[in-house]
């Protein structure tokens, strides 16, 4: 039998039994029949291509027989010639057509793949911060690669398959009746008896790849964790070296052990079913023989006979398996569809308008807001937990109020986990207020458009985060347009030029994973830097200056002194240096704003503040870390 019959038959046999169990959900076929319609007419060519590879297949046998009957009677030379001739014209047209079938299907799954993944990413991205704090990275990063890829074979195998299929084993049947019912009939009742035993071997294979699978899931999230930077840092401080390289290499043997015995039984497998196959034409060629000879049946009959067996099998196989491979496809989809199916929170509505021109007041007007629970925002296999947390939904601002003049600096303080970070959040939109109204240039923010509330409002967080890129590319991530005098004049301002002028390669310089080849005070300047390019006439600073050293702490400062200029800002302040210079000061405690004016007006008053100052001193942090 030929060896693709028997690798179907092996990916049969091999399919999740979860799979097998599985019942077709229609409403999950209705999904995949949207995404499929743009393609409709590749898809009809494609099927069209496949009933025509089908009747090929079963021609070249028939025709190879005629030609052992024209050999054995003596014929027409010439007859033997032209059949040969369009035995290999149907070969030549055969590999034309699977080479085009080839191509569609080609197209047909990468188009899939494409729309699927652009969707998701589409999707993904208008998800509030909370989905992505939850979420495990590399389980999201899966959806858009393994489950994509797995749904995309729905069309690039099995839908053409199952047609292609279905005609071959109804004309080779056919055909096969025509020529001698009794070896067709000893054909399919050898069918159990290689398909039960091999049920058994792929079902042990199968537990195989699975274990295997997920030893190298775990090497692969272990690898993940050591080597990016914090995490090589954390083991080079605090781990063990030699109990971490321990550790992987056992998980490295048991990948290795099963790789050896999946083998081992895949070896058994495809020999039994090889000896099977052989077994099968034997008695096709002794009982055609034997009928050959009392004169019941043509010569050339027993040799098409014995192709035809070997098209038989194949088509049999994948039928039978048919709707374990759709069901394979369909929680591949379903887990695709199941991350589309997280609705955003934070929406842009039909009838957004632009932020309104000039200089900008920020206003919040009792704002109260609640974090989502985890069943909002987030799934559980995403979190890659047996159970979404149930914890969520309890307010943390209670009425919170201020206004800030196009060109104030208010700062927000008071106690780590009072909610002034959460403030912040909700200026940008990372999160929608539950109650009440956050204004820009007096427009409700859920009024305006995403683009144009970007374009408006910037963040410099604590955490100065950059990609795995140049310092190009990071900071025209602000402005795609600027020309180099401008990235030049930002970096200026934010004290860089020097020290981007000494780099290797300067603007087109890496900076590493999260810019770990600079120094913390480096990637905030960065971050400031970006600010200035986009010139955003609101600044949110969230800790701006939390973990730097007295020097770096300096430098920022100057950075941001430019980048405040002229500008409404917002700071979560964390030293009082910044604090006093603040036109207003909120104490925000247990979601609530519980004082607020000058530096001198609060030290005046004695109240949280002063507490704050005494405690802390004129140097010294006036909160902890943020919300």
């Amino acid at each position: 039998m030929e060896t693709t019959a028997w690798m179907q038959l092996h990916s049969v046999l091999n399919a999740d039994e979860q799979a097998r169990r599985r019942p077709l959900a229609r409403a999950t076929v209705r999904r995949i029949a949207a995404f499929a319609r743009p393609h409709r007419r590749r898809i009809a060519l494609f099927l069209v291509l496949g009933v025509a590879t089908a009747l090929l297949a079963v021609a070249a046998p028939v025709l190879a027989g005629r030609v052992v009957d024209a050999i054995v009677s003596g014929g027409d030379e010439g007859r033997v010639v032209r059949l040969a001739l369009l035995i290999a014209l149907i070969a030549v047209v055969e590999a034309g057509l699977g080479i085009l079938a080839r191509r569609l299907s080609a197209t047909l799954g990468e188009g899939l793949i494409l729309d699927l993944r652009t969707a998701v990413f589409d999707h993904v991205q208008r998800m509030p911060v909370a989905f992505f704090t939850r979420t495990r990275t590399g389980a999201l990063v899966s959806r858009l690669n393994n489950d994509v890829i797995g749904a995309q074979r729905a069309f690039a195998n099995t839908l053409s398959g199952v047609v292609s299929n279905l005609v071959t084993l109804v004309l080779t049947l056919v055909v096969m009746l025509t020529l001698s019912w009794q070896i067709t009939l000893l054909a399919l009742v050898l069918l159990p008896v290689f398909v039960v035993p091999a049920r058994r071997m792929g079902g042990m294979m199968a537990r195989l790849q699975r274990e295997a699978a997920a030893h190298n899931a775990a090497m692969g999230t272990r690898m993940t964790e050591r080597f990016s930077a914090p995490g090589a840092t954390l083991v080079k401080l605090f781990g063990r070296p030699g109990e971490e390289s321990a550790e992987f290499a056992e998980r490295a043997r048991r990948v290795r052990d099963i790789g050896i015995r999946t083998a081992t039984a895949q070896s058994v497998f495809m020999t039994a079913l090889t000896l099977v196959s052989a077994l099968a034409l034997a008695l096709v060629y002794g009982l055609g023989g034997w009928f050959a000879l009392r004169g019941s049946l043509e010569a050339g009959s027993v040799v098409a006979l014995a192709l035809l067996l070997t098209r038989l099998y194949a088509p049999l196989t994948s039928l039978a398996g048919a709707r374990v491979e759709v069901m394979t496809a369909l929680v591949s989809f379903e887990r695709v569809f199941e991350v589309l199916d997280l609705e955003p929170l934070v929406r842009e509505r039909p009838d957004a308008r632009a932020v309104p021109d000039g200089p900008l007041t920020v206003e919040f007007d009792d704002v109260r807001f609640a974090y989502p629970a985890a069943d909002k925002v987030s799934l559980a296999s995403l979190e890659e937990v047996a159970a979404l947390d149930t914890r969520g939904g309890e307010e943390v601002l209670h009425g919170v109020s201020f206004r800030a003049e196009p060109g104030q600096t208010v700062a927000l303080v008071g106690s780590s986990g009072a909610g002034k970070s959460t403030v912040a959040q909700l200026l940008p939109r990372l999160y929608d207020a539950d109650s009440g109204a956050v204004r820009v240039g007096g427009v409700d923010v859920r009024d305006l458009t995403a683009a144009s509330l970007r374009g408006a409002v910037g963040m410099v967080t604590q955490d100065g985060h950059l990609f795995h890129d140049t310092v190009r590319a990071n900071l025209l991530l602000a402005r795609p347009g600027a020309g180099e005098d401008e990235l030049w004049d930002v970096l200026r301002r934010a004290r860089l030029e020097n020290l981007v002028r000494s780099l290797p390669d300067g603007l087109d310089t890496v900076v590493g994973e999260r810019g770990y080849r600079l120094s913390g005070g480096e990637r905030q300047r960065m971050t400031i830097a970006r600010l200035l390019l986009a010139r955003q006439r609101v600044v949110l600073l969230d800790e701006a200056t939390a973990h730097l050293d007295n020097t770096s702490e300096a430098a920022v400062q100057e950075a941001l002194a430019e980048a405040l200029e002229g500008r409404t800002a917002l700071v979560i302040a964390h030293r009082l240096s910044t604090v006093r210079t603040a036109d207003l000061i909120l104490v925000v405690e247990a979601g609530r704003v519980v004082e607020r004016g000058t530096h001198e007006e609060l030290l005046a008053r004695g109240g949280r503040y002063a507490e704050l100052h005494r405690a802390r001193g004129d140097a010294e942090p006036v909160a902890e870390a943020a919300v």
